[in-house]
């Protein structure tokens, strides 16, 4: 396992860290994606400290809290040994002050995390979306304040559009408030829109990604084919249409490279989608998640090793899609290209 700072911070997290989303799961949504009690957690947490993984995510939206009083009991007696993120923001009621980010929201959200988690601190606080109806200067403040009383370390945003991070961070500096090291985002070979706006921000403002679903929503397993059903057990069956949507060709296309470099390299198609991600600019750190200990070894073994240069471009081009106006830096325009290089080579043109 390696270690990265997240952003420019001072903040150091394991290269895979590990989503609790599956920690208590109830309900239609959460509960298909697994319901770990204590004890499961607790092996599932030895089994991450044995590989390295020094982070844990949650948030107070996962089974109404119950993740995060799952993960708090499972920590007991090894809390200083890791580090805890979580998040807060998305709507936990139909009452006025059940969503958001106001200051009343977020110190009370701050305050019910730490008693879930049995902790005194949050290393890593997050706000789950972007709340349009809080001036930003009140989110700013109240969190700079939370970080001062010691109750959360570092802070961080998920979902964030690229105006929405960087009016954010602007409004810090200007405040001289602590400023969000930290993007959780959703980015897989299935789903690279991340590069096209939020990647360069990050690499500008030092702000490091968190990847969430790296794996595209369950559909880069390996267990997803082709001409194929959907296993019996796929999350999809339930989660399907609330999860980022997916073109069959694209899906399709991508899982047959990777299966095919998969036997080349000797791993698991999952193991090959997680280790490409590894090696994109500002990802700190990807998620991973499992139902069982069985599950989470597999995807632990994503780390350790390396694909080859041309593994790298043989994905990058499959899952290449071109970039939407006005993201010029991928425009074919030579003057554009003169003015704003690419992050990554073009894939080249058939034909």
């Amino acid at each position: 396992m390696e270690y990265r700072r997240v952003g420019t911070s001072g903040l150091v997290v394991s290269e895979l860290s590990f989503g609790a989303a599956t920690f208590g799961g109830s309900g239609d949504f959460f509960g298909a994606w697994g319901n770990a009690d204590v004890d499961e957690a607790r092996r599932i947490i030895d089994v991450c400290m044995d590989a390295g993984v020094t982070l844990f995510d949650t948030a107070d939206v996962y089974s109404d809290g119950a993740s995060e009083e799952v993960l708090g009991a499972a920590l007991v007696g090894r809390r200083d040994q890791l580090l805890i993120s979580t998040k807060a923001a998305l709507p936990l009621g139909d009452g006025p002050g059940d969503a958001g980010t106001a200051r009343p929201r977020l110190i009370g959200a701050v305050e019910k995390a730490l008693r879930r988690l049995q902790t005194d601190r949050i290393d890593l606080f997050q706000l789950h979306a972007y709340d349009a109806h809080t001036p930003i200067d009140e989110v700013i403040e109240t969190l700079d304040v939370l970080v001062g009383q010691g109750k959360i370390r570092y802070t961080g945003v998920s979902n964030f559009s690229g105006w929405q991070l960087m009016k954010s961070l602007s409004a810090a500096d200007a405040a001289h408030r602590s400023r969000y090291v930290a993007h959780q985002v959703y980015y897989s070979l299935i789903g690279r829109d991340y590069e096209w706006d939020l990647m360069p921000l990050g690499l500008d403002q030092g702000v490091g990604a968190l990847v969430w679903s790296p794996l595209g929503w369950g559909r880069l397993t390996g267990r997803i084919r082709r001409g194929t059903p959907l296993p019996e057990r796929s999350r999809l069956h339930a989660t399907a249409d609330a999860g980022p949507p997916v073109d069959d060709s694209l899906l399709f296309d991508v899982v047959d490279e990777l299966s095919a470099i998969a036997d080349e390299a000797g791993r698991t198609v999952a193991q090959v989608a997680l280790n490409w991600l590894l090696r994109r600019p500002t990802v700190s750190s990807v998620i991973i998640g499992a139902r069982d200990a069985t599950q989470l070894s597999e995807n632990l073994g994503a780390v350790g090793w390396a694909l080859s240069e041309d593994q790298v471009a043989r994905l990058d081009a499959v899952s290449h899609r071109e970039a939407p106006y006005p993201h010029f830096p991928y425009f074919r325009q030579d003057g554009f290209a003169r003015l704003n290089p690419p992050m990554f080579p073009r894939p080249a043109l058939a034909g």
